[in-house]
């Protein structure tokens, strides 16, 4: 096959090459998932997501816990804006590797996009506190109107650092009603 050929083709980021050298031997029924997997990648690379993620279904259906090919598929279903898809596979990838924090991450956003509430909060605080948690974990508390949801709120106020983010978080769960009063010194930029 070449391997070697395919090996300098991907350091090199010869996409286009790649897909030649290994899409003939991949689109094979009998392929190795690896050899599938790596074409899926290639496709991603390639902007082709739909294509990468029929691969990337193939590699799970063969190898149902590969965790790469997981993350891989729920990567393509978020270029493809198919979140069900994308939360399905973050998950898997989730459930078969808790401490691959990339899989957590974006299991915990998609959940958050689908407003999967408790699924999004346990995913959020699986991971270790930063400004996206901070943020997260906030609208999850309002979005269900959780008894610290006002103490988040006042933390992220007093002291988070993007306060774009803040804002932007503060809109999306403020329901119809101003979530601040827009004078308020906490929230200037000064």
């Amino acid at each position: 096959m070449g391997l070697e050929k395919l090996g300098q083709l991907l350091v090199a980021r010869d996409w286009a090459g790649a897909e030649a050298l290994i899409a003939p031997l991949a689109a094979r029924p009998d392929a190795h998932p690896s050899l599938v997997y790596n074409w899926g990648k290639v496709l991603m690379e390639l902007d082709r997501p739909g294509e990468a993620a029929r691969a990337l279904r193939r590699v799970v259906a063969a190898d149902p816990t590969h965790v790469n090919g997981w993350f891989e598929l729920g990567r393509a279903a978020v270029l493809r804006e198919d979140y069900e898809t994308a939360y399905h596979a973050f998950e898997q990838a989730h459930l078969i590797d808790p401490d691959d924090t990339d899989a957590t991450r974006n299991f915990a956003r998609v959940s958050l996009r689908l407003g999967y509430w408790d699924e999004a909060r346990e995913a959020w605080r699986a991971l270790m506190p930063d400004q996206e948690v901070e943020i997260a974990l906030y609208r999850v508390a309002a979005e269900t109107r959780a008894d610290d949801a006002a103490q988040r709120r006042a933390a992220l106020l007093e002291k988070h650092p993007n306060r774009q983010a803040v804002v932007t978080a503060l809109v999306r769960t403020s329901k119809g009603a101003v979530p601040f009063d827009l004078r308020d010194r906490a929230i200037s930029s000064t």
